[in-house]
């Protein structure tokens, strides 16, 4: 993330939006008292692309309240106070507003992106009318903030939080069981015809995928990488040397073949100049041809 290490030492001073989370749930919080009070409201927060190409510019903005969980006030409660919150101010402490505010500021973008894509790819692609008004309602931060619990695991893979507050579990696991479910869901969509659902949370977790890649040491995976260190390993390998016997031995002259059970009174050397792992006895090292 060496770009964003660049922002922070220029414009880390203006920093980013601090206590982003809890602005955050105070949109879920909203929207989510508009939906109780009257939930046909929220059609005109929806992310629209054809209302928006339309005018109907507000829902760039606005599709943020739209609840991204419809469980009931409980489990409501619960994800808010006890999962979203915790999680969310312990990566903005640890990361810094600046770089927290970009990772949530780039799912909000890239959700958005996906839903123009999925509009046109419908309408000129394929060649419907136009997409159903109720296609638009899923388009939430739901999987922003899944991606800020992925996000959490990743930084944080030894922490332990407590499932149903009783069963102790690593962050790792975790996330690798949220990985699994998301790709289960994305799955399962695309088998009942519900295509729109895996654009929606590709385009949400695009976020993290380029966190978790730009942390990564991709440089290993390279393939002159790669050949050096097999190179290098197959250098620093011990060679077995066999003597005469059939034995192994420590040592093996290159020239002549003999060992310390031949003479034990042989000394052996590596030559410095020669191009590889060469050892020769006293009686060669100075008189052999060097490997180049």
């Amino acid at each position: 993330m060496k770009w964003i290490d660049k922002l922070e030492r220029k414009y880390g001073k203006y920093g980013g939006i601090n206590n982003l989370t809890l602005y955050v749930i105070i949109c879920y919080v909203i929207g989510y008292i508009i939906s109780i009070v009257n939930s046909g409201f929220l059609t005109w927060f929806t992310l629209n692309p054809e209302k928006i190409l339309h005018g109907q510019i507000w829902r760039l903005v606005t599709w943020v309240f739209l609840p991204p969980s419809n469980g009931g006030v409980f489990w409501f409660v619960i994800a808010v106070l006890f999962l979203y919150y915790p999680i969310g101010t312990s990566l903005e402490h640890t990361w810094g507003s600046l770089r927290y505010t970009i990772y949530i500021a780039s799912g909000m973008v890239f959700t958005i992106i996906g839903a123009f894509a999925l509009y046109l790819i419908a309408v000129y692609g394929l060649g419907y009318d136009g997409v159903s008004d109720g296609v638009w309602n899923y388009f939430t931060t739901y999987y922003i903030s899944v991606s800020v619990f992925l996000a959490y695991g990743v930084s944080f893979p030894n922490m332990r939080v407590m499932l149903y507050f009783i069963i102790p579990i690593k962050m790792s696991w975790m996330s690798i069981f949220y990985g699994v479910m998301i790709i289960y869901e994305m799955i399962s969509y695309i088998r009942m015809g519900a295509w729109f659902m895996a654009v929606l949370i590709v385009a949400s977790l695009l976020n993290f995928v380029i966190y978790f890649l730009g942390t990564r040491d991709l440089q290993r995976y390279n393939p002159k990488e790669v050949h050096r260190r097999n190179e290098f390993r197959r250098a620093m390998e011990p060679k077995s040397r066999t003597g005469q016997n059939g034995a192994i031995t420590k040592h093996k002259c290159a020239i002549c073949g003999r060992t310390e059970q031949d003479d034990p009174n042989l000394e052996f050397r590596f030559c410095s100049k020669c191009n590889g792992n060469y050892e020769y006895c006293q009686d060669h090292l100075f008189t052999h041809t060097h490997v180049k």
